[in-house]
């Protein structure tokens, strides 16, 4: 029941060229940012990524985007890493967007099982009629576009399927686990992390605090340890090591303000 690895790097070993990950975090709130660098420090590559973005240039799941190791994204947004932007348009890198709620909801049905549900989201636009690129050609063409989605109406309201997500591994972060890898995610973590937990068939968390079994409160679990397969604990350094896209200085009269 102990599922605590010895380092991050053996927590990945096994991970291999092609896999699948689920990536928890929102931007650079929550990243399992020690796992991806181990990651990148093994060499695996061709990986097909769904998170909701992509890191940034340098940081998180772009240390793996800028030296060619994924080459699939399955997420909501491009933003804030010029490289992904770069790459997708030149078409090196597949890519499928997909609404937020929708990829939340899809990697949540996935780890319980549902395999796929209908949503209002996307109705009447290229998400449900199908054509938009996932990959771009070099010269600028749509070499891979989106296929139609099943639609179908409840009521007097149309609704199109979208499929729920399973990946080979999942990669998260959390403030607080046991042992037995029961997890608790603290404030802006609680972002992508549980439901990418729960779509990974193997998932591995790095904790910034681990007790023992038996000290988190049963009310207080927000991922049960049914979900986590491994676990690695952050040095006190990683722990603290947490990264803001953009910071903003409010400054009046009396005093500053640091905004994230």
């Amino acid at each position: 029941m102990d599922k605590v690895s010895a380092s991050a790097v053996e927590a990945v070993a096994d991970i291999p060229d092609g896999a699948s990950l689920a990536v928890g975090g929102f931007g650079l709130s929550g990243i399992p940012d020690v796992l991806i660098q181990a990651l990148h420090a093994r060499g695996a590559t061709g990986l097909q990524v769904v998170s909701n973005n992509c890191g940034v240039d340098g940081r998180g799941l772009g240390v793996l985007l800028a030296d060619g190791r994924i080459a699939r994204v399955t997420g909501s947004y491009v933003g804030e890493n010029k490289e992904f932007a770069r790459q997708y348009l030149s078409g090196e890198l597949e890519v499928e967007l997909v609404p937020q709620g929708t990829l939340a909801e899809r990697l949540r049905a996935g780890g319980a099982g549902i395999p796929a549900f209908y949503t209002p989201a996307g109705v009447g636009t290229q998400v449900a009629r199908g054509g938009l690129p996932w990959r771009y050609a070099p010269d600028g063409a749509v070499a891979v576009a989106s296929p139609p989605k099943e639609t179908r109406a409840f009521g007097d309201r149309s609704y199109v399927l979208e499929h729920g997500i399973t990946t080979d591994f999942a990669l998260v972060r959390a403030w607080r686990g046991d042992r037995h890898g029961n997890l608790v995610f603290r404030k802006s973590s609680a972002n992508f992390n549980p439901l990418a937990a729960m779509a990974g068939r193997i998932t591995v968390a790095e904790v910034e605090e681990l007790v023992e079994p038996g000290e988190l409160n049963p009310e207080e679990v927000h991922l049960p340890g049914i979900y986590v397969q491994r676990m690695i604990v952050l040095t006190p350094s990683q722990a603290a090591d947490k990264q803001i896209e953009h910071l903003r200085i409010s400054a009046s009269s009396t005093r500053g303000t640091v905004r994230a």
